[in-house]
């Protein structure tokens, strides 16, 4: 799914760097470096995934912009037949955005959840909200690593040193990465370093004690 106008994004005409910050301004100037005779390939990419954006560049730069995807709306699809778990919702109580979804569980677990203070639904909440603090770090490193393996493989899968490079990258080599990169031209090894740093940079960064 394209992202929304407001994302940030980051643009190339070949190994040169086009454009970067939100996809409208993005967009915007692309299009402006297509009419003035880009020579491609252009390509653009989510500033934070490094996921491709496909957009269309037909017509003006307002008629560019005036396509690009709105805002994700807030709602929600619930599943027809996702199991209720939650307690019984007292009077005047807020939903606080709850949403259904369906969740696969042994006999035993559903027990164990059933006997914790609130029943199932808060037990999960609390169990996540652990989760996501006690690995936050960890998670943060892989998808950056999982970014600048997609960029490095979209733009430099061509280069010499470009196999060595992503095993120093899931290696958390950081001295030896940046090494393997030198040589790239200066566009894209910079955009590479900094999503391989931020990875390197989220590793070493002490995981929560909470």
């Amino acid at each position: 799914m394209p992202p929304h106008a407001q994302s940030s994004c980051i643009a190339f005409d070949g190994l040169r760097r086009i454009a970067i910050g939100p996809l409208a301004e993005v967009a915007a100037q692309t299009k402006q470096a297509i009419d003035a005779g880009a020579k491609g390939p252009v390509l653009i990419f989510d500033d934070m995934t490094s996921e491709p954006v496909e957009l269309d560049f037909r017509g003006t730069v307002a008629d560019v912009v005036a396509r690009l995807p709105a805002a994700p709306s807030s709602s929600v699809e619930v599943p027809a037949q996702a199991p209720a778990v939650d307690m019984p919702r007292g009077r005047g109580r807020p939903r606080l955005g709850v949403v259904a979804r369906e969740v696969t569980l042994l006999p035993r677990h559903w027990d164990w959840l059933a006997s914790q203070p609130g029943g199932a639904s808060v037990a999960l909440r609390k169990l996540v909200e652990v989760a996501r603090r006690t690995h936050a770090a960890a998670d943060g490193a892989r998808q950056s690593r999982e970014s600048a393996y997609r960029f490095m493989s979209a733009m430099a899968s061509g280069f010499d040193t470009f196999e060595e490079a992503s095993r120093a990258l899931f290696a958390k080599q950081g001295a030896r990465f940046q090494d393997l990169v030198r040589a790239w031209p200066v566009d894209v090894r910079q955009h590479a370093l900094a999503l391989a740093l931020a990875s390197f940079a989220a590793e070493a960064a002490p995981e929560s004690q909470e």
